[in-house]
């Protein structure tokens, strides 16, 4: 899933060749000495002691820190991390992650696979029933799916589910809805025909877009059907209010199959702007787990809240994206590779993130099933080395210092996301005499610029996997993918991944993934720069936290308990 951090400026002005170097400079520095921040210095000896229980405190209600405003609730149309936190909450998929990331039981008590690997079984848990009471179907599921390819529905995870049997040829138009191979044998069995083996399927169905749809509500609200008062759903919570700019609540669903084992009666999704500001909001006693860590303040949190702060690996990579769609980068590959070989991403992570954060000298992060990242050719040299390779290949694709390559490098607004860009046009400038233009904006106004690529050149993203396999990052640059946003496209790295995916065994597909990625990382279609790490702050009150490299805690294994005075 896309990935939305934080953010805080609007518009940056261009980088000039004068003050950037030295801006960025000042940017590291800043970065390095962590709490130095002002707000973090005034707080007194009181704030070194950890949490104290808030006056207000109630067990029975959680409070997350979400990040960013969702963009839907929409299961089937959603696509930001944020969005499927909640959602997460208020639906329920076949299988949901477990506490070490594996898939595990949930609407579905049980399954059965076919020796081949391309039919799946799915037996529902008896009782099942939706927030209002009505019976939940095994046709829901299938409605769900159908939804999800439905070309009318235009997902963005449309081609999530392309492994199911005729799912491709739906998205396309070429197929009508009711020739998926996904069925409903009786009220309680799913059935699930693939075209092609998917070891992933079972942590594939635990994301949003594979969840059942309640059909009459759906009807009834159209495009108003995730809204609360309105948005019928099968999962342990219940959509009660969403205000826009603020939080969203939900509320126990007395409905559903495990509701005695909820500890809680309501979740506050609470979506803040910045970092600091959650932060600031954690430490006065009104977030009981942030979304994230500010990384200025990481050192300060690690003298001050040692045990409240939780790091731990996560599936997921920061990238810069080209456009390949237009010039000066589409049939460039020569200039992709300089800007690439230009950046210092061992002195980004340890200067600018620092927060335990990998340097990206590929695609897919370490800790994925069955796999063995591939890096870049040059992953190894010293960089004064790599520099000299990238000055090499930017004249040789036509610039020079009496004619710079100009660009502009959009990024959703935000503390960290500033200080990368500038860092890493301070490189580019340093290294080449590139001139970059910086644009901060809001999540959602970037992803319209993005999908516009009228308007971006380089472009800021990341990437969550959405299940632990690699296919989950080879099928994001795959050609007319919905969330390509690069719009790479290159014959063979498509036939490699449609190898990989009839591939039954295991050995030969990791092969067939490994060079696809490897033919990928030399055609520079997109600049992963670091892999993320998961960083929360939680509150010695939450019981049932775990850390996994999914990041997915569902609030209803969560509780809320006094600490003893």
């Amino acid at each position: 899933m896309l990935q939305s951090v934080f953010r805080t400026n609007r518009r940056a002005a261009p980088v000039s060749s004068a003050w950037v170097i030295g801006l960025s400079a000042v940017v590291l520095a800043v970065a390095g000495c962590g709490g130095r921040d002002g707000d973090a210095s005034k707080t007194g000896s009181a704030a070194k002691t950890g949490s104290t229980v808030p006056s207000d405190f109630d067990p029975t209600v959680l409070r997350r820190g979400n990040g960013p405003e969702p963009e839907t609730l929409d299961p089937q149309l959603a696509r930001t991390e944020g969005a499927f936190h909640i959602l997460r909450d208020v639906f329920e998929g076949l299988t949901s992650i477990g506490p070490d990331g594996s898939p595990v039981p949930a609407a579905a008590e049980s399954w059965t696979v076919t020796p081949d690997g391309l039919e799946y079984r799915f037996t529902l848990r008896d009782g099942l029933r939706w927030s209002n009471g009505d019976v939940l179907r095994a046709a829901d599921f299938v409605a769900g799916m159908r939804r999800l390819v439905d070309p009318n529905t235009a997902s963005p995870y449309a081609h999530f589910i392309d492994p199911v049997l005729n799912a491709g040829a739906i998205t396309r138009g070429e197929m009508k809805l009711g020739d998926l191979g996904v069925s409903a044998p009786d009220d309680r069995t799913v059935l699930i025909r693939l075209a092609t083996p998917a070891p992933y399927l079972l942590g594939l169905l635990s994301q949003p877009g594979t969840f059942p749809v309640h059909g009459p509500s759906l009807a009834a609200h159209g495009a108003e059907y995730a809204r609360p008062g309105k948005l019928v759903s099968n999962g342990a919570f219940v959509l009660a209010d969403w205000v826009i700019g603020s939080h969203v609540v939900l509320r126990r669903n007395a409905h559903y199959w495990n509701n005695a084992a909820t500890g809680l009666e309501a979740v506050h999704f609470v979506h803040i702007a910045d970092a600091g500001t959650e932060l600031r909001q954690y430490r006065a006693g009104q977030l009981d787990f942030t979304y994230v860590v500010p990384a200025p303040l990481f050192q300060w949190i690690k003298q001050n809240l040692p045990d409240e702060l939780h790091i731990a690996p996560q599936l997921s990579v920061y990238y810069y994206g080209f456009n390949l769609t237009r010039p000066p980068f589409k049939d460039n590959p020569k200039l992709r590779r300089a800007l690439s070989l230009a950046i210092d991403r061992d002195k980004l992570t340890t200067a600018v993130t620092g927060v335990g954060e990998a340097p990206a000298y590929g695609w897919v992060p370490r800790g994925v099933w069955n796999y063995t990242p591939q890096r870049f050719d040059y992953a190894g040299k010293p960089y004064a080395e790599r520099l000299a390779e990238a000055r090499r290949l930017y004249a040789e694709a036509g610039y020079s210092a009496a004619q710079p390559l100009r660009i502009e490098l959009r990024y959703n607004s935000g503390d960290q996301h500033n200080r990368l860009a500038v860092a890493v046009a301070a490189m580019w400038k340093e290294g080449l005499g590139v001139e970059t233009t910086l644009y901060a904006e809001e999540f959602r106004a970037l992803l319209q610029s993005i999908q516009a690529r009228r308007d971006t050149q380089v472009f800021r993203s990341s990437w969550v996997g959405d299940f632990n396999d690699a296919y989950t990052f080879a099928q994001l640059l795959q050609t007319n993918f919905g969330i390509n946003l690069s719009g790479y496209s290159n014959p063979r790295y498509d036939a490699l991944l449609a190898d990989a995916v009839r591939q039954a065994d295991a050995a030969k597909r990791r092969a067939l993934l490994e060079e696809a990625e490897r033919v990928m990382l030399a055609d520079h279609p997109v600049l992963p720069l670091y892999f993320y790490v998961n960083k929360h702050l939680v509150k010695p009150w939450v019981r049932g936290w775990t850390d996994n490299v999914m990041n997915v805690v569902y609030s209803k294994d969560l509780r809320l308990e006094r600490p003893a005075r």
